[in-house]
């Protein structure tokens, strides 16, 4: 499995467009073959960074994703909102791999 690691720079001033932007990603990614980890908000500290989370069995898997998501209606709605209220000033993508049994490991 990888997931893709989305890491969001946002104007501070539009955190709540963030978050509704990401709330609909929760409907839209997992219809689209996505496995949704989740989107993150900063609480304390930096006020300009978020975070997406989203799980493939493999890039394969992650392309045929993006192709279903493109064509996707709201999808595409999504990410023009993203665009015409520029709440999203950079997006950087890296892909990564879990280290084994290290994945929600809860307190003892």
């Amino acid at each position: 499995m990888i997931t893709c690691f989305i890491r969001y720079e946002l104007d501070p001033f539009q955190r709540d467009a963030f978050r509704a932007y990401a709330e609909n990603w929760g409907r839209i990614i997992p219809r689209c073959g996505g496995n949704l980890i989740g989107y993150f908000l900063p609480s304390e500290g930096t006020n300009y960074e978020a975070w997406g989370l989203i799980g493939f069995d493999s890039l394969a898997a992650y392309e045929a994703y993006r192709k279903r998501l493109m064509t996707d209606p709201e999808g595409r709605a999504n990410f023009e909102m993203a665009q015409q209220k520029r709440f999203i000033l950079r997006e950087e993508r890296t892909f990564t791999e879990v280290v084994e049994g290290t994945l929600q490991r809860t307190a003892q």
